[in-house]
C-alpha cells in the first residue's frame, strides 16, 4: 500500500510539471497580446510594448516558466490582471463558492440516480425501466444552456418563484438558498441522465446472475436481495463514473456558472481565458488536474472495498 502511494504522489507530481507547462506554452502562442487586452484596442503600439516589457512578457518561455516555477515552489502564485489581485486569493474565492454549488449537486443527484438506476434495473422492461430510461435519455440529450434559459424562462420571469441570477448577494429580496435552487436543479438534471443510465445497465446485469435467482427462488424478499446481494455488485462499475462527476461539478459547470452568473471556478477560468491572464490560468488549470487525479485515486481505493477480488 505505501508502495502505491509513493507511485501515485510521484505521478501525480510529474503530471502537474507537465500540465504547467503546457498550459503556460500553450498561453504563449495563443493568439491576443496580454498588454493589448489590458490598455484596450485604442492604444498606441509604443504602448503596449512598455507594458509588455514592464510585464516582463518579451523574456523567452523558458526563462519566464522557470521564474514561475520559483515563485509557485515559495508559495507565491502571482497576480491576477484582471481582477488586481492577488491570484490565490481569487481562485480560494470562486473555487470555494463552486465547491459550495458541487457539494449541493453532489449530495443530491448521487442518491436520486441510485434510487432510479436501482428501480429501472430490478425489473427489466417494466413500466418503470422504460419511463425512468427515457427521463434519462431526455435530460441527458438537453444541453445545459438550453436547459438552465428554460427552467429560468419558467420559475423567474414567468412565474416569479426564484431569481434568474445567483450571485451570492442578499440584495433585491432573494435569499442565498434561493439563489441556488435553479444552478442546482440544472447540474443535477444534466448529471442525473447518464449516471441512472449506467446504474441501470449495471444493475440489470446483476440480476441476471445465478446468486441473485438462487436468492430469490429461496423466498427472499426483493428488498433484501437487492439491498443484501444486488446493490453492491452493480456499484462497481458505476462507481468510477460517480467519482468523476466531481471533476463535471467542479472544473466543467462554466455554462452554468455563466448562465446564472454565479461567481464560481468555472466563470473565473473563462474570463481568464478571454483576457490571456496567464498566472490565473496556470493555478486554475493545476487545481482542476488535482481533483480529477484525486478522484482517480480515490476510484482505485473505492474499488477495492466494493470487490475483494481487486487489490492495489
Amino acid at each position: 500500500m505505501i508502495r502505491y502511494l509513493l507511485k501515485q504522489l510521484a505521478y501525480m507530481a510529474a503530471t502537474l510539471l507537465a500540465v504547467s507547462f503546457l498550459v503556460f506554452a500553450l498561453n504563449e502562442f495563443a493568439p491576443g497580446d496580454v498588454a493589448r487586452k489590458i490598455l484596450g484596442a485604442y492604444a498606441t503600439q509604443e504602448q503596449v510594448d512598455a507594458l509588455t516589457a514592464e510585464l516582463g512578457l518579451d523574456r523567452p518561455l523558458l526563462v519566464r516558466y522557470v521564474e514561475y516555477l520559483g515563485r509557485v515552489f515559495r508559495g507565491d502564485l502571482g497576480e491576477s490582471l484582471i481582477y488586481k489581485a492577488p491570484v490565490a486569493d481569487v481562485l480560494w474565492d470562486r473555487l470555494g463558492n463552486t465547491l459550495y454549488l458541487a457539494a449541493i449537486a453532489f449530495a443530491v443527484v448521487v442518491p436520486l440516480s441510485i434510487m432510479l438506476g436501482t428501480l429501472a434495473g430490478m425489473r427489466e422492461g417494466s413500466i418503470m425501466d422504460r419511463g425512468i430510461s427515457l427521463f434519462g435519455v431526455f435530460v441527458a440529450s438537453v444541453p445545459e444552456f438550453a436547459m438552465g434559459v428554460f427552467l429560468a424562462s419558467v420559475f423567474a420571469v414567468w412565474l416569479g418563484w426564484l431569481p434568474g441570477t445567483s450571485q451570492l448577494t442578499s440584495g433585491a429580496g432573494w435569499s442565498i438558498a434561493s439563489q441556488l435552487v435553479l444552478p442546482v436543479a440544472v447540474m443535477v438534471l444534466y448529471d442525473m441522465g447518464y449516471l441512472v443510465a449506467m446504474i441501470r445497465a449495471s444493475m440489470v446485469e446483476v440480476m441476471r446472475q445465478p446468486y441473485v435467482r438462487t436468492a430469490v427462488l429461496k423466498g427472499m424478499s426483493m428488498p433484501r436481495v437487492i439491498f443484501r446481494h444486488a446493490l453492491r455488485n452493480a456499484m462497481i462499475a458505476p462507481f468510477t463514473v460517480i467519482l468523476l462527476q466531481i471533476n463535471y461539478l467542479v472544473a466543467g459547470v462554466v455554462v452554468v456558472e455563466t448562465v446564472f452568473a454565479y461567481p464560481g471556478f468555472g466563470r473565473m477560468m473563462l474570463e481568464a481565458a478571454l483576457a490571456k491572464d496567464i498566472a490565473l490560468i496556470e493555478a486554475g488549470a493545476l487545481v482542476a488536474v488535482f481533483i480529477a487525479m484525486l478522484t482517480q485515486f480515490v476510484g482505485d481505493i473505492g474499488y477495492a472495498a466494493l470487490d475483494p477480488r481487486i487489490r492495489i
